[in-house]
């Protein structure tokens, strides 16, 4: 899988990483790092390599905390660094300048490393983008990378090929693979002047499709580059730790030129004392804690994506970790949005003749029925007239046969029995023989999910626009908390907002058109894969395989990461603590003190990403 194409929006955030991401630049500081000490002999060699190595791997440090003193940000973790550093060669203290800045390099470096992993993850999840297309041009075919395509071009797309771009087919009839966009696994059927989504695979016929989008604007751009942006929505314990160490930073600082001055001017012992002071001001850095939280979420996002869920940022997670109601949107997330043909009144005849009429439509409804009908010979109608939203009036061995729902039996006035739910009727020369019940079929992991989120102590709700008969069955069968059935989009709003004044956060998971003012109104928004555009860009979270199951997993990786977000934390801060309460007391060097920072955050990166990582192969 190449990456070429996924990044061409991305440099920019790589500019900043360049020299941190190359460990050249630190393997040179190292080596001469290393010489320094070993021509210790050679007071001024040593030193000049000194300053060479502090140099090379501090200077981006250095600059970082001059260009936060302009902007009047003075307290920072480079500016702890920065006056501990300079402190310790104004000492005389070299190596130890040195090593500090060299291990928090070798730190960033890991850091970068996991990120660097997650985010691949990421996009290997959902990189279902085509390099090339094969434009049309009279008869012959040019291939042009896909991004140079425009809209209005023609573009052949052969069987098996990725659907480049979101377009409209002009010529051609073929079954497209939907799944990896929506995660439905019934191929959709399609023929001209059908739309089509990039990123489904084209399966059994050659297609040719005109662009409506360019790369740029298609679907699965839009997925990726939400996916892009998702490091950008720094969680709150981030900026926990930002507020922190405005306060900290000074208060360090300034019980360091206390321990300096003070003892010092009592004993005369300027260069212990303020040796220890610095040791201390080293040992107090929040690296460990600055690396390591928003790892956690980079991790948790990772995992996600790995298992087809899309946290577009750490704030997400944040929040999902603190959901107390999940609602439900019945359509595409209980059920699976396609039809079944559950009860069948008024005899095998009914299914037959009924099927005879619908054998050449490619309406949903009219599929199910078909399959409903295998194995029963079905006779050839003649001069079907298929009325749109209404059903099909056909003649069936000179009998006129209508099939459709009460609006087509209304205009022909023929007499409709009293009903509720979807039905298909049959009718014969004006007299009703039947009815088909359709009805969705639930996810196969509908009841499970809803039984897991009770579990976690999650209160569950679903919404439709469905009738009342409908909605109760499904949520009886599932065994959901509360049912709101025949709403209108606004009030699902409505109902949304009361739930989350009774039972704290909510998270609405939904895919439909009209689902996006539901989606940004929750806290946390889920949008099924097989959603609509308009869900997919509204949501904060996307389900790319559209199974239930992943809502009570989201929540799960959520809460895991949020633990060791704060397992981190704590640990850091235990450490940090005990050294510099033992860097006061005399007890600690500056060595002790680049461990206590450093080597903290190297732990706590390793505690951040194993258990995800480890986790991860244990449920497959």
């Amino acid at each position: 899988m190449s990456h070429n194409c996924s990044c061409h929006h991305c440099h920019h955030d790589h500019h900043h990483h360049e020299e941190k991401e190359s460990p050249i630049g630190m393997l040179l500081g190292a080596g001469l790092f290393v010489l320094g000490l070993l021509t210790a002999g050679i007071p001024w060699l040593s030193l000049g390599l000194f300053i060479a190595a502090y140099l090379l791997l501090g200077w981006e440090v250095l600059a970082d905390a001059a260009k936060n003193v302009i902007k009047g940000h003075v307290f920072d973790e480079n500016f702890l660094m920065s006056i501990a550093t300079l402190g310790a060669f104004a000492i005389g203290e070299f190596p130890e300048a040195v090593g500090v800045m060299l291990f928090f390099r070798i730190g960033e470096f890991f850091e970068h490393r996991a990120v660097e992993k997650s985010r691949k993850q990421i996009m290997e999840a959902v990189d279902l983008r085509p390099e090339t297309v094969q434009r049309m041009e009279g008869d012959a075919t040019v291939t042009i990378p896909a991004a140079d395509a425009r809209v209005g071009d023609l573009l052949l797309v052969r069987p098996g090929d990725r659907i480049p771009l979101d377009g409209v087919v002009v010529s051609g009839e073929s079954r497209i693979d939907t799944a990896p966009i929506t995660g439905e696994p019934v191929p959709a059927s399609v023929r001209p002047g059908d739309c089509v989504t990039s990123g489904c695979v084209n399966t059994s016929g050659q297609l040719i499709i005109r662009a409506e989008k360019t790369l740029q604007t298609s679907m699965v751009t839009r997925i990726l580059e939400s996916v892009e942006n998702a490091a950008a929505g720094k969680p709150k314990m981030d900026r926990f730790i930002t507020r922190f160490a405005r306060i900290y930073t000074p208060v360090v600082v300034g019980a360091a030129a206390l321990a300096a001055f003070v003892p010092s001017l009592l004993t005369g012992q300027w260069s212990y004392w303020v040796y220890t002071a610095l040791s201390f001001l080293v040992m107090s850095c929040p690296c460990a804690l600055v690396l390591s939280v928003p790892l956690a979420f980079f991790a948790g996002i990772g995992v996600g994506g790995k298992q087809g869920i899309l946290f577009k940022s750490g704030l997400t997670l944040e929040a999902l970790a603190n959901i107390k109601a999940v609602v439900l949107d019945k359509t595409g997330t209980v059920t699976k949005g396609d039809f079944s043909v559950q009860e069948v009144v008024g005899g095998e005849e009914v299914l037959r003749l009924c099927a005879a009429c619908e054998q050449h439509s490619t309406h949903p409804i009219a599929v199910s029925i078909v399959a409903a009908a295998d194995g029963l010979s079905l006779p050839q109608p003649r001069q079907v007239e298929e009325i749109a939203g209404h059903g099909i009036r056909a003649v069936v061995d000179g009998k006129e046969i209508l099939c459709g729902n009460e609006k087509l039996l209304a205009r022909f006035g023929v007499d409709v029995p009293n009903a509720s739910g979807t039905r298909v009727y049959v009718a014969e020369n004006g007299v009703v023989l039947g009815w088909l019940v359709l009805g969705d079929t639930v996810k196969p992991d509908a009841a499970q999910t809803v039984r897991e989120l009770q579990k976690m102590g999650i209160h569950t709700a679903m919404l439709t626009g469905d009738g009342e008969a409908t909605a109760r069955q499904v949520g009886q069968l599932l065994k959901i908390d509360e049912v709101h059935a025949r709403l209108l989009p606004e009030e699902k709003l409505e109902i949304l907002k009361t739930i989350r004044e009774k039972q704290g956060p909510t998270m609405f998971v939904g895919d439909g058109i009209n689902d996006a003012p539901v989606l940004s109104g929750s806290d946390v928004g889920a949008a099924m894969g097989s959603g609509t555009d308009a869900a997919i860009e509204a949501a904060d979270i996307v389900f790319m395989n559209a199974r239930t199951s992943a809502i009570s997993q989201s929540i799960r990786i959520a809460t895991e990461t949020r633990k060791i977000a704060r397992n981190t934390v704590v640990f850091a801060l235990a450490v940090k603590l005990s050294v510099m309460i033992l860097g006061i007391l005399g007890y600690a060097s500056m060595w002790a003190a680049v461990f206590a920072d450093s080597g903290v955050a190297l732990l706590c990166v390793a505690y951040t990403i194993l258990p995800l990582y480890l986790k991860k192969s244990r449920k497959k």
